[in-house]
């Protein structure tokens, strides 16, 4: 797999982001909610997507009895 020099720059950001806070989620989520009110940017939030029913997956079961089997 090739190197992604933007994934390695995210990467970078995100491990240093993690190190000024010794790795405490806690932190590192205020900290964040913290840019988010400091910014001038508009945040929204959506309400969650009703969940959909999939349909029931069916497992096939083999057609071959023990009795079938070879040895």
């Amino acid at each position: 797999m090739r190197d992604d020099p933007i994934v390695d720059e995210i990467r970078k950001i995100r491990k240093e982001h993690t190190d000024k806070f010794n790795g405490d989620l806690h932190a590192i989520c205020e900290d964040l909610r913290r840019q988010e009110r400091e910014s001038e940017r508009k945040f929204v939030s959506y309400p969650p997507r009703p969940v959909t029913s999939l349909p029931a997956v069916q497992t096939s079961q083999s057609s071959v009895t023990p009795s079938q089997h070879s040895s």
